[in-house]
């Protein structure tokens, strides 16, 4: 299930994933984050993931494919998770952000604070 955290606003959104993410759910997602953009130009979004937080293939290959089109669309990303794995990913995929202009960040779930403050700044 993808969640709207009631923090967003304008072009800061937050998101929370639990579970499993299905491919109409990715959709609606994309729907939502797509109305930002266009209200905002740019997007800062935070994405939540709890420790089940899963895609079905569909729904990834469907977000895979929206990421590499949008990637002018997105300034800001920070993931917060309790998860080796996400701070390990978001580390490899800083650098690539960087280079097409995408500031990446990982929290900790306890830090969920200084992800709002660092996307708003």
């Amino acid at each position: 299930m993808i969640t709207k955290l009631p923090e967003s606003q304008g072009a800061v959104l937050g998101v929370r994933i639990t579970g499993k993410v299905s491919l109409e759910m990715e959709k609606q997602w994309i729907g939502e984050v797509e109305k930002v953009i266009e209200e905002h130009g740019k997007l800062k979004i935070l994405v939540f993931l709890d420790e089940h937080a899963t895609w079905g293939l569909k729904a990834g290959i469907e977000d895979l494919k929206w990421v590499l089109t949008h990637m002018k669309d997105m300034e800001k990303v920070a993931i917060v998770a309790d998860s080796l794995f996400w701070k390990w990913y978001v580390a490899l995929d800083r650098p690539f952000g960087k280079m097409v202009g995408i500031d990446e960040k990982y929290f900790e779930p306890t830090e969920i604070t200084a992800a709002w403050e660092w996307l708003k700044a």
